[in-house]
């Protein structure tokens, strides 16, 4: 008897939740019927065991080596011709709020005065200029960032780039104790929440947009997170995807140490899959963790066609695994479930990935990667964040800032000028430090200024495998 009143109790659950989520005006039919059959199959408990004896590492022809592409068509017209089938999508959801600012993280400045937005349009500008070609522009936003997208857009007004944008969807956050929507006890924004990128797939289609772009031609879409700067269109992946007739690919890249909790591609029951840290077992966690059998890592730059989404999206077909993160709000537990864009790999046919190099993530999710790209460890041509090639270390320094330099603002008043970082290896920084102009940094250095006290890095300095740990070591 106790199986059938669990099963009673879930339906109830639903029925329940159904009726709430029906009375809240501020979403869609489609955000609704998402929702409640997200929140279905998380309650039936319809996430698989990942069988760990039945993990395979995958081949070359599933997780293809960069090396091995074909060279792209030489011909500028043939190239013109590939280029038409692409759309660029920027997964553009996320506030900059880690970083102590307000707006979209896509508008913190990353280099000479440039966005990650005005270098993705600068890019996107040159690709279109060069070949003669109409790539458009996608923004997918979230209800946090699409006001102040709207406005950000219209300084693009001028450029040879088709933008469009449209919004993820926005689900209600679920109250842990009585299992009802949230905004139906609290009003404003903190009773929403965006589902993860995995949405971008539905939200593509209910927008209108995916019926938009089938229409015009197009076949695929490189999708990246906005704050990575190394998600450039590359003609090679595209030429080989189109050659090879593979719906869905993920560009994968060699793991380091930094990355041991990123997903991987394995080979499960004769279909490439994501494995997520999430979906480890416990005993089997720092296994997931090395870097000797789970070599490569997701970079979240996913190339996939088009009609291939609108064919899934109609099947109801992509029942990716759901992330469930719990959070607090005014002091009441919350439940959101999420879904990622990456774990949608195994239903489409012919998926694969591709070995890329470590070039093409450069993403930017704290000051101390801002420390890296602002540095003369990089320089910017027509948009493109380019290593210099004076470093001969093929990995970048390890940057560990204390709390005094998370937010961007007072990242930028502790540094007078980024310092040279070509022949740094590491460097470790605690406390009030504050950087003069023109210096120096090589091998290991760690700064460490003592509580209560300000200690000032002078003008030209070079430190080289240097403990500073007050003013008489400098």
């Amino acid at each position: 008897m106790a199986v059938a009143a669990t099963v009673v109790s879930v339906d109830a659950k639903i029925e329940k939740l159904r009726a709430e989520v029906a009375k809240l005006g501020q979403i869609s039919e489609n955000e609704k019927s998402g929702f409640i059959s997200l929140v279905s199959r998380y309650l039936s408990g319809e996430a698989e065991q990942i069988e760990w004896s039945k993990i395979q590492t995958p081949t070359d022809e599933v997780v293809v080596p960069y090396d091995t592409l074909a060279s792209p068509p030489e011909d500028l017209e043939e190239t013109k011709k590939l280029l038409d089938k692409l759309v660029v999508l920027k997964l553009n959801g996320g506030l900059g709020t880690t970083m102590g600012c307000t707006g979209p993280k896509s508008v913190i400045e990353v280099r000479n005065g440039f966005t990650f937005l005005d270098l993705i349009v600068i890019q996107i500008e040159s690709l279109n200029k060069k070949y003669g070609c109409s790539v458009p522009l996608l923004l997918m936003n979230s209800f946090n960032t699409h006001d102040d997208t709207q406005k950000i857009v219209e300084k693009y007004a001028n450029s040879n780039i088709e933008i469009h944008t449209f919004n993820q969807s926005q689900y209600p956050r679920i109250v842990t104790e009585d299992f009802s929507p949230l905004p139906s006890k609290k009003s404003g924004k903190d009773g929403w929440y965006p589902p993860g990128h995995g949405d971008v797939f539905p939200s593509l289609s209910n927008s209108g947009k995916l019926d938009l772009l089938l229409a015009q031609g197009k076949e695929y879409v490189f999708v990246a997170n906005s704050d990575n700067l190394g998600a450039i269109v590359d003609i090679k992946i595209l030429n080989h995807l189109i050659n090879n007739q593979n719906e869905y690919c993920m560009e994968v890249t060699p793991k380091t140490l930094a990355d041991v909790k990123g997903g991987t591609l394995i080979s499960y029951e004769g279909r490439v899959q994501l494995l997520e840290i999430a979906q480890v077992p416990d005993e089997h966690v720092n296994e997931f963790k090395s870097i000797e059998k789970f070599k490569i890592f997701n970079t979240n730059n996913l190339w996939v066609n088009l009609k291939a989404i609108k064919r899934l999206v109609e099947a109801e077909a992509l029942r990716m695994e759901i992330i469930p993160n719990p959070k607090e709000v005014d002091g009441v537990k919350v439940l959101q479930l999420e879904t990622a864009a990456g774990a949608a790999i195994r239903f489409f046919d012919k998926a694969i990935g591709i070995n890329v190099p470590r070039s093409r993530f450069l993403p930017v999710k704290a000051t101390s990667d801002l420390l890296l790209v602002q540095s003369d460890l990089y320089t910017l041509v027509d948009g493109f964040v380019t290593r210099n090639p004076a470093r001969a270390n093929p990995a970048n320094p390890s940057i560990e800032l204390g709390p005094e330099f998370k937010k961007v603002a007072n990242f930028l008043a502790r540094f007078k000028s980024i310092p040279s970082i070509v022949e740094l290896d590491s460097l470790k920084v605690s406390g009030d430090v504050w950087f003069g102009s023109g210096i120096t940094l090589k091998g290991k250095v760690t700064i460490t200024a003592k509580a209560g006290v300000k200690l000032e890095i002078p003008d030209g300095a070079v430190l080289e495998n240097k403990d500073v740990n007050g003013p008489q070591d400098l």
